[in-house]
């Protein structure tokens, strides 16, 4: 940072101690597999890896999926989380995983998005 901030403006700009890291997620389920499974697996995606880890998820798709992983309260990501991720997705059997790296979710937009 070249100017400086006081907290108040660190704090509304999401700089320095509240800069947030987060990361890109995609993956796909398997051609013709049932609504009823997509429902059920992205649902325990949701409680068995992302609300246990304090972690929020935005993503949408059918078949295919794509999101943000960040924290649920302002901090940064880290590597474990995108293993964590990752891990979870490769063992309920989606296919075509991708995760970014981390990026600062307010000001960066990855150059090597997944």
């Amino acid at each position: 940072m070249s100017k400086s901030y006081n907290q108040r403006q660190r704090k509304k700009l999401h700089l320095a101690e509240f800069q947030e890291l987060g990361f890109l997620v995609n993956f796909q389920f398997a051609e013709g597999t049932a609504i009823e499974t997509v429902d059920e697996i992205v649902d325990r995606f949701i409680s068995e890896v992302i609300q246990p880890n304090g972690l929020a998820y935005e993503g949408s798709g059918y078949l295919h999926w794509e999101g943000l992983v960040c924290l649920e309260k302002i901090g940064k990501c880290d590597e474990s989380h995108r293993e964590t991720v990752k891990k979870w997705l490769e063992a309920n059997g989606l296919q075509q995983i991708e995760i970014s790296e981390l990026f600062d979710i307010w000001w960066e937009y990855p150059a090597n998005k997944p």
